[in-house]
């Protein structure tokens, strides 16, 4: 992971939601968060907040079917 893009938060963004913009999958925001580790975790980042994103490679993006919504398996 050394490619990072930059994201600004808009208002009501969570870690959640903003993976989910990132890899298109929300329960990859662990790395976003490891990431920004300056950054205050709460349930939702303040707007404005500048974050970077880690480039995952599709081969990093390991998804558990299980967790998916039955409309995503």
């Amino acid at each position: 992971m050394s490619n990072f893009v930059e994201y600004i938060v808009k208002d009501g963004d969570r870690w959640d939601t903003i993976a989910n913009k990132a890899y298109g999958d929300p329960t990859l925001f662990a790395g976003i968060i490891e990431a920004n580790k300056a950054t205050v975790i709460s349930p939702i980042v303040p707007t404005g907040t500048r974050l970077i994103i880690p480039v995952l490679e599709q081969n990093e993006i390991e998804v558990d079917v299980e967790l998916l919504p039955p409309w995503k398996r």
